[in-house]
């Protein structure tokens, strides 16, 4: 329980009916959850403004309202909170409300369009196995060092990313290693928050159908940089045109990292195959169990970060040589009589264009490439048909089938996706709208020297289908019709 006036912080506000010195219970931005002692923020959202449930929330027991409208209420016990931006508001009285943890802890960001979850997840890896108590915020799990806790976004809300960082600062947690989506930055979640670092890996084609533009996408990523502080380091992939960019009106202290330009931290692939990599980093050659070029940058993302938090770089060589792939992430199955399935996330034309890239450099040379992808519904439909057109002219054999079609007609989705195919790509397409036939019949035509890429859903355990989520995992579906043909 908090006093009102102590959470008021940061921001500039007016009170205009009621008082400030009331003790507060909760902080909520839906109405439906809303209940005697909280206070409800009024927030314009994509699909709904908060302000239309005001009155929702009072009824549920609400008496305290923080809203960018100057309206006045009748209730006698009610108080109303004028500010210019309620989202933000909320940021900010969140971490008030938990007493400010992330100043409490060495939190690093990791934002861009691939690779934030690997190298999130093999930052905490990283630390667990050098005996620090750590947090993790990522896409395919929430963890307060040992104990995981279902991830809902990418991202948390303030509310929810507060009281997970509170639970790290009173478990003794000193670090914690978070994805930071373009949508969290935009929409404030991150606002606020006291950041050690923060590392940006690359940006491609993505959710455009939320920014609109490419170039409000990277405005979207700069902002994380921009409002980083002089006491934390800002460490970019300068291989990718947009990574100083994102550096250009940081305060700071700035680093970059790369395979292919000078760069503060250098490393060269000597050896890529289906057993993993050796990398020269630092000077020093070591061996991971992690495939391809993209996982070498990641890679070197983790050392540089570790390096810049002060990790000794021997002792981090040689914790990063025992780290494994990250579920959905380049992970495979491989049957003992059939082909090898490999299950990656890749949902972005850029992030396919690699996984396929990185498979066709290490298939031994007679073997085939079977790729399985779809995309998904209600999302950035641009990238459909570039998707279709990369997955053709990199693969032996496409399949084209659902993702998460969401409310949208699969095959409408299918049809947008061949709309990138020229007639003969077309002719040696298959459409198999049910994802479960489709890995079923690519495993089937595959010989046992063959690889089949399982694209777009990665660690995802769930197929929503016109707003119901069924149980769908691509690992365990391939694992399944693999061991038939074992037995």
């Amino acid at each position: 329980m908090k006093q009102l006036k102590d959470i008021l912080i940061g921001f500039k506000f007016e009170v205009i009916q009621g008082d400030n010195n009331v003790s507060v219970s909760g902080l909520k931005f839906d109405s439906r959850k809303v209940s005697q002692g909280d206070v409800f923020f009024a927030i314009r959202g994509e699909m709904a403004d908060g302000h239309d449930y005001i009155k929702s929330a009072i009824e549920q027991g609400c008496r305290c309202i923080v809203s960018e409208k100057n309206i006045e209420y009748q209730q006698n016990d009610l108080t109303v909170i004028i500010v210019e931006d309620s989202s933000a508001a909320l940021a900010l009285m969140a971490s008030a409300f938990y007493n400010f943890p992330s100043k409490k802890i060495n939190l690093i960001g990791i934002t861009g369009t691939n690779g934030k979850t690997t190298t999130a997840t093999l930052l905490h890896e990283l630390y667990t196995q050098l005996n620090y108590k750590c947090g993790l915020i990522s896409t395919v799990t929430n963890k307060v060092i040992d104990k995981s806790f279902k991830a809902t976004h990418t991202t948390p809300n303030p509310v929810s990313l507060n009281h997970l960082l509170n639970e790290m600062v009173n478990e003794g947690c000193t670090h914690c290693f978070m994805e930071v989506s373009s949508h969290a930055i935009v929409q404030n979640r991150v606002h606020g928050i006291v950041f050690k670092g923060g590392v940006f890996t690359n940006i491609s084609h993505d959710h455009l159908d939320y920014h609109k533009t490419f170039d409000e996408y990277i405005k979207a990523k700069k902002k994380f940089f921009d409002k980083l502080s002089p006491n934390a380091f800002a460490l970019t992939n300068i291989d990718d045109k947009n990574g100083t960019v994102m550096l250009q009106n940081t305060t700071a202290q700035k680093y970059n990292y790369a395979l292919k330009t000078p760069a503060d931290f250098k490393a060269k692939i000597i050896e890529n195959d289906i057993s993993g990599l050796i990398l020269n980093l630092d000077g020093k050659e070591f061996y991971s169990r992690l495939i391809g070029q993209f996982n070498a940058y990641n890679l070197l993302a983790v050392f540089a970060t570790a390096a810049l938090l002060g990790e000794d770089k021997l002792n981090i060589l040689s914790s990063l040589s025992n780290l494994r792939s990250v579920d959905g992430r380049f992970q495979y199955v491989k049957g003992q009589n059939g082909p090898t399935a490999i299950v990656d996330y890749a949902h972005t034309p850029d992030a396919l264009e690699n996984v396929l890239s990185t498979i066709n450099s290490i298939k031994k040379k007679n073997a085939k490439l079977f790729t399985v992808v779809g995309c998904g519904g209600d999302r950035d439909a641009k990238k459909r048909p570039i998707m279709a057109s990369i997955a053709a002219k990199m693969s032996d054999q496409l399949i084209l089938t659902s993702d998460n079609p969401r409310s949208e007609n699969p095959e409408l989705i299918l049809d947008d996706m061949k709309n990138g195919l020229n007639q003969g790509e077309r002719d040696m397409t298959l459409s198999i709208t049910d994802r479960r036939e489709a890995i079923k019949l690519a495993i089937k035509l595959a010989d046992s020297t063959d690889i089949i890429l399982l694209a777009g859903k990665g660690h995802e355990k769930y197929q929503e289908i016109n707003g119901v989520k069924h149980d769908f995992d691509d690992y365990q579906i391939a694992s399944e019709f693999l061991n038939q043909i074992e037995n």
